[in-house]
């Protein structure tokens, strides 16, 4: 039985982690093999390289994010962006909601004072389903913009992510690039046209990604398009875009910050990761932990635990809010490079089978569990199971939740996170406490547990969970079973 102790000084933490990125020595591929030392995110390690045979685990890992801009008032430069690139046409993907609001005035006026012509698709749907989603590509074929504007959130950004890649790509079917094993996962071999995200929400972090997340309606499963050249080429993260957010919006999108920052903090180190692509082209986004995305991930579960609850229950904290936008950002920059696992992948048929829930909130005319509510209705039930693998990453994880674990010993790490997420979820308020709040019964627990396997893109960086289908059945179970109610 072995007790740590965790310096609390941010300080400290941040010094260990460049650390890990200094201990990480480059392998070279035309050379046998390289010692390289994890740090945070194992032992001293012998890796294969190339060079050896049979080639299965990575040996590299590669980081990639959108250029960003931050700060109140940026908004108002895009019209010049687009000017200093020589677009003369934008396309502007934005939602109903969003239309009419402060961020979509700014960005047209923008546009207008620069010259440069704009046609509007403001049918953006919140969650949006494939049916939505092939209306807005046949929109940008036929409109043929130069380039793209991005004015919303996730969704907005999604299909915006969406539309300009299947613009570049006449002839695609819808399914070519969508992430197998629903489509046919195929590389994008080609560049799409200049994307400008501003996003209005704090959660997704997609102005920072080259992931775009919807629903196959006839599955009733969420899945997606992953792949570098998706990446918009700048982010304009502007604080006064996220002023006119309603409180259960900012809670439910930085549910998904928080999420997005604990999964792929105690995702699989990338040297785990099968198989080695023989083509880098082929290296996917989602690469595993690294010593590169701790960095980022860390510091936004920092920030999100800290500034979440201040933002959601006081309007007037400009702080808190402007604090909640770049944790965001900063978590896309982690995720978009590690990956999501557990909360993400099961969340997919959790929202894709809603049984009728709707959340307060938000002001549509149908059932929904926002993404954000759906993968961190699952989270204390995940995290007590990936414990096993690396106690210690998820009692720093609790740590950051404030909880004094000098004390605490690594084999109650799970128990330890569950519970400190679970306190956080209640005292944030109006959340759904498991999936018994959201309407599911357990007899719904198989149905799940089927909608989740498809998501493997997500599930392999899960750590603690096997990859033999019956047995992943069974670890898939016991966790649905485990977030049933808490």
């Amino acid at each position: 039985m072995t007790a740590i102790k965790i310096s609390k000084s941010a300080g400290a933490r941040a010094a260990s982690l460049l650390r890990s990125v200094q201990g990480h020595a480059a392998s070279c591929p035309c050379h046998g093999c390289s010692t390289v030392r994890s740090g945070s995110l194992g032992t001293i390690r012998r890796l294969a390289v190339p060079s050896e045979k049979p080639v299965q685990k990575e040996y590299a890992f590669e980081m990639a994010a959108s250029n960003i801009r931050f700060g109140p008032g940026v908004t108002r430069e895009v019209g010049m962006d687009f000017k200093n690139m020589g677009i003369e046409k934008v396309a502007i993907f934005t939602d109903s909601n969003i239309i009419g609001l402060p961020a979509m005035k700014t960005a047209v006026e923008s546009l207008e004072r620069s010259g440069i012509a704009y046609e509007i698709f403001s049918d953006v749907s919140v969650e949006p389903k494939d049916n939505k989603v092939k209306e807005a590509i046949a929109w940008s074929r036929k409109v043929q913009p130069n380039a793209y504007l991005a004015v919303g959130g996730g969704s907005v950004m999604d299909t915006c992510k969406t539309a300009n890649l299947y613009q570049c790509y006449p002839d695609a079917e819808f399914l070519d690039f969508v992430n197998a094993p629903i489509g046919k996962g195929l590389p994008i071999d080609k560049n799409v046209k200049p994307l400008i995200c501003v996003p209005t929400t704090a959660g997704t972090g997609s102005e920072t990604t080259g992931t775009a997340i919807f629903d196959i309606a006839s599955l009733k499963a969420k899945t997606g398009i992953a792949d570098r050249k998706l990446r918009p080429l700048l982010g304009i993260v502007d604080p006064l875009n996220t002023y006119t957010m309603p409180s259960q919006v900012k809670s439910s999108s930085g549910l998904d910050v928080l999420c997005h920052s604990l999964e792929s903090w105690t995702a699989i180190p990338y040297y785990e990761r099968v198989p080695r692509p023989e083509n880098p082209i082929n290296r996917p986004a989602y690469q595993g932990a690294n010593p590169i995305s701790d960095v980022f991930s860390f510091e936004a579960l920092r920030m999100t635990v800290k500034y979440l609850p201040r933002s959601v229950k006081d309007p007037e904290d400009r702080e808190a809010q402007e604090q909640m936008l770049l944790a965001a950002t900063l978590a896309g920059v982690g995720f978009g490079n590690a990956g999501v696992h557990l909360c993400h992948g099961l969340s997919y048929p959790i929202s894709g089978m809603n049984p009728g829930y709707k959340h307060p909130g938000y002001k549509v005319d149908h059932p929904i569990i926002p993404h954000g509510v759906s993968v961190a209705v699952s989270s204390p039930s995940v995290f007590r199971y990936t414990a096993a693998s690396n106690p210690l990453r998820h009692l720093q994880a609790a740590e950051a939740f404030g909880v004094d674990i000098s004390n605490v010993k690594l084999e109650s790490a799970g128990e330890v996170l569950s519970e400190a997420l679970t306190k956080f979820l209640a005292e944030l308020g109006d959340q759904p406490n498991g999936l018994k709040d959201l309407g599911f019964k357990r007899s719904d627990i198989p149905n799940l547990v089927e909608g989740a396997l498809p998501q493997q893109r997500v599930l392999k960086l899960a750590p603690s969970i096997s990859h033999e289908q019956e047995q992943q059945r069974e670890d898939l179970a016991k966790i649905l079973e485990g977030c049933f109610s808490y």
